[in-house]
């Protein structure tokens, strides 16, 4: 059992059918002579043709329920496709442009990595940016018909599903029958961290899709080592790249790690009823294969993914990567989650009012996810792995998923509400402990910038979710009355725990922007609060501006002074403080001294006014939206060179003199 041999004498891999525990193999059936037709036939035919579609409707059936499991496990996010908002953040209208901007690139055949259209008329390099050019292509069409706020909500709903499906896929490798693999993908695809990834970080959600394909891609290349199955692993790896690049590093990590055991030595991934007991008489796979085949897929992966890597190139190259070690450092103790937290029940369960578990729920930060496999995961993890023991490929799961879990915990070690520091060194000003490997982790050329350990238990979620997926199946065939209250306590955990106090807004707001839109020049518009903000807080980056701003700038097609960007490149921020203009904004928004002289009439700060004006004409700057008032704006601005225009909202609106 487990492998089967085709008349070339290779061995093939045996898998399950979709609804029975016992094997069959899916490599090429055995070449046989048609039957002669019989009278009646016909009538057979048709219904053997039935019989083979019911897999591919069945796979239908099973996506379509993952699907609409993803949208109650998000909801109400999908009511924002037909009331016309999104969440209020700044990575929302961020979101949002990325599409807008991609669709724009595509239509006018330009580079999407680079832009002058935000941080104008400086601009900016994407190549490390959240812009998931992957997605932005294959939503392109519904960008394009609907807008970008359509296709920003609509993945957003989907790929809690699509990443419950994928995962089931890859489990039912690995596991007999249905209910194991079902439950696997929904352990991973429906489950808060996922569910609050997609609703806040779509960029690193849409990345975490590839963990199972790429799982799915890289047992199909062990069993089999062949081209179509190296195509398919390199493929998993530039998707990922061409989706989030640090996702793309636990795509990387994980296809290593299932990979590396096979090239020195290992058997084929093995199916649940273990190796073929005739497994030594066949022939073992050639090492120049495994390598080949292993060469041919990271040859695919570069050439897909090279205008991601050739722009993260040319970015690293101007120094528009580097981050202050300074000023990272500080996120490797305070990003991870701790003990017992990460193996607790998600804080979705609150929302039931079973307040006697309070005690026992993940109780730390979920600024940047929910960092917890849950409780019911856990347990049946372990139950997978104690019932799945005799087959090496469980310890190699279960070694990943505790793996991931130290890793997660970032640089210290958090036990409940105390933070330990055993062995301590200084790294950058900061005090970690040797013992924790995501100290070393971030010490790894290229690590550095990995800088939310939390992030890692993504990762962990895969193998959890596969011996899950074994501890369900043990469940049925052993103790089926458990399996139901094991399964809602499950379900308990899964999908975003609250949206309660979630501020919304417009994806449009036509009265305050139809001037600026109807204005046909390329001339910059100003968003006060003014900054150009980043994932890493830089010195001089400016005030926190308004989350619509992006979003108007897809209306309007204006270029926009703000920026919101992952890495903000040095040069960018240095050169936008280096306009006279933007430099004295910013110094008016922090209150400081020169600027309100000048604004005092001093005449020895008089010529700071006049710079600004100049700058402000050479950029052409033609609009200033005011979402917040700053003290003394109104005469800088008039001081500047421009005049209150008109008001909507409350939100008053200048243009240049002269403009228009």
């Amino acid at each position: 059992m487990g492998m089967t041999t085709d008349t070339s004498g290779e061995r093939e891999p045996a898998v399950y059918t979709a609804d029975e525990p016992r094997l069959i193999t899916s490599a090429r059936p055995l070449t046989r002579e048609p039957a002669p037709a019989q009278p009646g036939d016909r009538g057979s035919r048709r219904s053997g043709t039935a019989l083979a579609a019911s897999p591919v409707a069945r796979q239908l059936a099973l996506l379509v329920g993952y699907l609409v499991a993803g949208i109650a496990v998000t909801w109400p996010r999908v009511s924002y496709l037909v009331d016309g908002k999104i969440p209020a953040t700044r990575d929302g209208g961020v979101y949002v442009w990325d599409f807008w901007w991609i669709a724009h690139q595509i239509e006018h055949l330009g580079n999407p990595w680079y832009t002058r259209l935000i941080a104008a008329p400086v601009g900016a390099p994407l190549g490390y940016h959240a812009l998931m050019p992957l997605e932005g292509v294959v939503m392109f069409p519904v960008t394009v018909l609907f807008g970008p706020s359509v296709s920003y909500n609509l993945l957003t709903v989907l790929m809690p599903g699509l990443t419950g499906y994928a995962m089931y896929r890859a489990a039912r490798l690995w596991l007999p029958g249905q209910l194991g693999p079902i439950a696997a993908g929904a352990f991973l695809g429906l489950s808060s961290e996922i569910a609050w990834h997609a609703w806040f970080q779509l960029n690193i959600s849409a990345g975490v899709l590839f963990l199972p394909i790429a799982l799915e891609a890289v047992i199909r290349l062990r069993r089999s080592p062949r081209w179509p199955q190296a195509l398919f692993v390199g493929l998993a790896v530039a998707g990922s790249l061409l989706s989030d690049q640090q996702s793309a590093v636990l795509v990387i990590i994980l296809v290593a790690v299932i990979l590396l055991p096979w090239l020195l030595g290992a058997r084929g991934w093995d199916g649940w009823a273990g190796p073929d007991p005739s497994h030594a008489a066949q022939p073992v796979q050639p090492v120049r294969t495994k390598l080949a085949m292993t060469g041919l897929a990271v040859l695919i992966a570069g050439v897909v993914a090279s205008p991601q890597i050739a722009a993260m190139v040319a970015q690293t190259r101007s120094g528009g990567a580097y981050m202050p070690p300074d000023l990272v450092s500080r996120y490797y103790t305070t990003s991870g989650s701790y003990l017992p937290g990460v193996f607790t029940p998600s804080p979705r369960v609150a929302l039931y009012g079973l307040t006697g578990l309070k005690p026992i729920v993940y109780g730390s930060h979920t600024g940047d996810g929910i960092p917890t496999f849950g409780l019911v995961l856990s347990l049946l993890a372990l139950l997978g792995l104690i019932t799945a023991w005799r087959r090496g490929n469980a310890w190699l799961l279960a070694a990943l998923w505790l793996g991931s879990a130290v890793l997660g915990l970032g640089a210290t070690l958090h036990l409940g509400n105390t933070t330990y520091v055993p062995l301590a060194t200084i790294w950058h000003g900061v005090r970690v402990s040797m013992i924790m490997p995501f100290t070393w982790f971030v010490q790894l050329p290229g690590m550095a910038g990995f800088r939310e350990a939390a992030r890692i238990l993504m990762l962990g979620f895969v193998p959890a979710a596969m011996l899950a997926g074994a501890g369900v199946t043990w469940l049925r065939d052993h103790a089926p009355l458990v399996l139901i209250p094991v399964l809602l306590a499950g379900a308990l955990e899964l999908g975003w725990p609250s949206t309660s106090g979630l501020a919304t807004m417009r994806t449009a707001l036509p009265d305050l922007d139809r001037p600026i839109a109807a204005d046909h020049s390329s001339s910059i518009v100003v968003d006060v609060p003014f900054g150009i903000r980043g994932g890493v807080t830089l010195p001089g980056e400016g005030a926190a501006f308004d989350p619509h701003a992006q979003v108007l700038a897809t209306a309007d097609g204006h270029p926009r002074a703000v920026a919101y960007l992952s890495r903000i490149p040095k040069k960018t921020l240095r050169d936008i403080i280096g306009h006279p203009f933007y430099g004295d904004l910013l110094a008016l928004q922090r209150h400081e001294h020169p600027i309100r002289a000048a604004l005092a009439g001093r005449p020895k700060y008089q010529s700071l006014l006049t710079a600004a004006r100049l700058d402000a004409r050479r950029m052409d700057v033609g609009w200033i939206i005011v979402w917040h008032p700053v003290a003394g704006l109104a005469q800088y601005l008039t001081r500047t060179g421009f005049r209150f225009d008109y008001r909507v909202g409350g939100i008053p609106v200048y243009r240049a003199v002269g403009h228009g």
